[in-house]
């Protein structure tokens, strides 16, 4: 019997083991896409609700076949059921869409979108990123005196895997995948926490290190982003290499950050060969050089040549006072730099009442731009990795038809200013992250993260029902969904008139009961 075929009789016959253990026994480069196909879906049918590792085998199984299976039903309606059992319904979503679309009217695919969709409007997580954040740091405490001892007694630098992998161990009760680095300065331990160059990772994990309990404190500096490192020197195989071995070209950006390109002569035999490598080794030099964080603010991106440029040349190790020379001042602290970081934007407003949130905006202010970015083109990255961790991104939405007068741009501030407050007052600081806000022709908007998204909620629902706005709502960074009401809009009071006691006037009682022409009249008949 052919294999697929004795495998779809042994999922007849539910007994999907028999899948696993046959086509474990098959050499990976064996196997083919169907073959993988069918073995994830084994592992999805094994799987109990809670368990992730066998979900996440049968996403390592389906993900490097996607090419080959685009418009396949069956391949995206499993590498979705994977997501959704992950908790992660964003990417559940966009691949149940595909299943539908290949199978249109399937009744089970479309009960999972609609599910993704309700569970990605008000998202709810197992934990949320404020418990995960308390349980991070209680595994980090268990373990933290012995990751001081490995660094204290292993001069030979032999114990360095069991190091890395006891700290990321309680690292990732936290945050399932970050970069960190561990070290001593001379006076004491040093976690450093890396957003890996992007912006929208600061956030996260500057929350992380606000939160470590003083007992981790008192023998660790916890650091978000690589601290500069005068004279660091990095080894590319046999190469070593350092800022002074790059020569560095830089263009100032409309937006008060340079542009680079750099050549180092020492790593060119190596660029044909591996340019990934080289491209990671540059950009750890850049980190070191001026600090990561400043790096993410300072540095729009940089180009590597595998020739120097005709221009005179600057090195890398220049960079720090080329910046300097520019007005800019280097940020040594993450939490700092996004306390700093508002950006003001203007934007084309589309003034149809019945657009979806937000396109009616033309003012604001906001921290994390990417998040903008994405829902104004439908897209879902970024809140997508936020939801892996139990992290919420979205805004909070009110009418502005009530604010009028000469103080009307005042009072439209104030009022968000205050909701602002009352929601950390109330839901406390470690609930919440505020991003910036906007204005619009018709809505005001409150941007934030959220590491407890209930307690957010309940304190915006309790500041909304003690005002006079007829409605307000909590949107997720999504186009693909609709939003949660906090307050519905109130029905107007009905008419009644005094002396029939109904909504009906005499009149209109009158003319109803003329058209009453028994059972043999019009609306008898329609009635029957």
């Amino acid at each position: 019997m052919d294999l697929l075929k004795q495998c779809q009789q042994w999922f007849e016959q539910d007994e999907a083991q028999k899948v696993i253990d046959t086509l474990e026994a098959i050499p990976a480069e064996e196997r083919t896409p169907e073959l993988d196909s069918e073995l994830a879906k084994a592992y999805i049918a094994v799987a109990h609700i809670g368990e992730r590792e066998p979900f996440e085998k049968a996403l390592e199984l389906l993900a490097p076949h996607e090419e080959h299976f685009a418009e396949d039903h069956c391949w995206n309606y499993r590498i979705a059921s994977a997501y959704y059992f992950l908790d992660e319904e964003g990417p559940a979503l966009r691949y149940f869409e595909k299943a539908l679309k290949a199978r249109p009217g399937d009744k089970d695919t479309q009960e999972y979108i609609d599910d993704c969709r309700r569970r990605l409007s008000l998202p709810r997580f197992e934990k949320n990123f404020r418990e995960r954040t308390q349980e991070g740091w209680a595994a980090f405490s268990q373990i933290e005196a012995e990751l001081r001892q490995i660094i204290d007694t292993d001069e030979t630098h032999q114990r360095g895997e069991e190091l890395v992998e006891k700290c990321g161990n309680a690292l990732k009760t936290a945050l399932r995948d970050t970069s960190f680095e561990l070290g001593f300065n001379g006076e004491k331990y040093e976690l450093i926490l890396s957003p890996e160059g992007l912006r929208s990772r600061l956030f996260p994990l500057v929350y992380f290190q606000k939160q470590a309990p003083e007992s981790v404190l008192e023998h660790w500096n916890i650091w978000v982003g690589r601290q500069p490192c005068e004279g660091f020197e990095l080894r590319a195989g046999e190469i070593e290499v350092r800022a002074d071995d790059v020569q560095m070209w830089a263009e100032e950006t409309e937006d008060h950050q340079v542009s680079l390109v750099l050549y180092c002569e020492k790593l060119t035999p190596i660029l044909k060969e591996d340019t990934d490598k080289v491209w990671w080794a540059l950009s750890m030099l850049v980190d070191q050089t001026i600090g990561e964080v400043s790096a993410i603010a300072f540095v729009a991106g940089f180009d590597v040549y595998a020739q120097p440029k005709d221009e005179p040349a600057k090195l890398l190790s220049e960079l720090p006072e080329l910046l300097q020379s520019m007005g800019l001042s280097l940020w040594r602290d993450g939490s700092d730099y996004l306390e700093n970081s508002y950006l003001a934007y203007e934007l084309e407003l589309v003034e149809d009442p019945e657009a979806d949130w937000r396109l009616d905006v033309y003012t604001g202010s906001c921290r994390l731009p990417v998040l903008i970015n994405d829902y104004l083109t439908a897209r879902s990255d970024m809140v997508d990795e936020y939801h892996k961790d139990g992290i919420a991104a979205g805004f909070l939405l009110y009418p502005l038809s009530g604010f009028t007068g000469e103080e009307r741009v005042k009072a439209i501030l104030d009022f968000r200013d205050n909701l602002r407050d009352a929601i950390l007052r109330d839901a406390g600081e470690e609930a919440v992250t505020f991003l910036g806000g906007a204005t619009g022709l018709y809505c005001g908007y409150l941007d934030f993260i959220a590491w407890d998204l209930p307690a957010v909620l309940t304190a915006a629902q309790a500041f909304f029902e003690g005002s006079d706005l007829p409605y307000a709502h909590f949107h997720a960074f999504r186009r693909d969904v609709g939003g949660v009401p906090l307050l519905d809009e109130k029905e107007p009071e009905p008419d009644i008139h005094e002396e029939t006691g109904s909504l009906l006037s005499a009149e209109d009682i009158a003319m109803l009961e003329s058209f009453d022409e028994g059972t043999s009249g019009y609306f008898w008949r329609m009635l029957q």
